[in-house]
């Protein structure tokens, strides 16, 4: 028979392994979940900017993602959910302090809005499109005549729902890496990139694509300002924020952080941009592509390594 000698009651491998009860669907869902927000934002923003015309791909074509991208990340949380029927408990009550309740409030109104959005949109976008039914073209013309107000709701909840999907790793006190208040602003700003590198993808039109990289650089700037501050107050933090750290330096999230996400996913996109807006010809899939793929990176990243961080007791 062999004997061992158990010192610890924690971390026993196989006994008490790290808790790792979300996901690729979870990283998923908070992926499309910003790139539905990016694209919401600046298809109401050019609106209300009276830059309708000049910036067709943002604001019709563009848009047609956010709904979809909506549905996919809500049918990829639901798959991940171990009570499916009762998600509609969530509805019951609203929670100002709960990151859970503001997010299935916010996904609530701006998934249909989002639908409406679209809808509004789909006689510029086909010619010969008919609703067939009257009082779907009544409401279209409701919705025509009053899209600047309806832009502006848009705008506030696409900025609610960039924020959330980062607040919500960021509520649990018990994940030193997620227990960060940078971690709201950092995926609000990689949520609105990557709906710009979508929209960049699609525009067709090379005035549009310039103002759309500009736009994308600044973002890209700050992305990486966050990720640099984040990192430092880890640095600068307690012993378990330092462990937490570790996991990007020379740990095993080192890679694919820093050569996937950083390197591929905003510094040589960021360089590439540039590079287009000084005249040279760069295929426009490849920073939209680059772009996407390190925030796709970012999030499961941030939530595999978020679950293995704990506090050492």
């Amino acid at each position: 028979m062999k004997e061992e000698l158990i010192v610890s009651g924690r971390n026993i491998p196989g006994i008490d392994p790290y808790l790792n009860m979300w996901h690729w669907q979870i990283a998923l869902y908070l992926f499309l979940g910003g790139l539905a927000a990016g694209v919401i934002f600046f298809a109401a923003y050019f609106v209300v900017r009276g830059k309708e015309k000049e910036m067709p791909a943002a604001v019709k074509w563009a848009s047609i993602i956010a709904p979809a991208a909506l549905v996919i990340g809500l049918g990829a949380l639901f798959w991940d959910l171990n009570h499916k029927l009762y998600f509609w408990k969530l509805y019951t009550t609203i929670r100002f302090t709960s990151p859970m309740s503001w997010g299935a409030w916010t996904l609530m109104l701006i998934t249909p809005l989002s639908m409406v959005w679209v809808a509004s949109y789909m006689k510029e976008m086909f010619p010969k499109w008919d609703w067939k039914l009257g009082f779907l073209n009544s409401f279209e013309k409701w919705v025509i005549k009053n899209r600047i107000p309806f832009a502006w709701i848009m705008m506030i909840l696409s900025i609610i729902l960039g924020v959330y999907t980062g607040i919500l790793l960021s509520a649990f006190n018990a994940r030193p890496l997620w227990n960060t208040s940078i971690l709201g602003p950092l995926f609000l700003v990689s949520g609105f990139s990557t709906g710009l590198a979508a929209t960049m993808w699609i525009s067709r039109d090379e005035h549009e694509r310039k103002v759309l990289s500009r736009l994308d650089l600044i973002f890209i700037a700050v992305e990486l300002f966050l990720i640099i501050h984040l990192f430092m107050g880890f640095m600068a933090g307690t012993a378990v924020k330092l462990e937490a750290f570790k996991l990007f330096l020379g740990g095993p999230f080192t890679v694919s952080f820093w050569v996937f996400v950083v390197l591929l996913g905003l510094i040589l996109p960021g360089i590439l941009e540039i590079l287009e807006l000084s005249g040279y010809r760069v295929p426009r899939w490849v920073p939209a592509f680059l772009i996407l793929f390190g925030g796709l990176m970012f999030r499961f990243v941030m939530v595999e390594a978020g679950q293995i961080t704990r506090f050492l007791y």
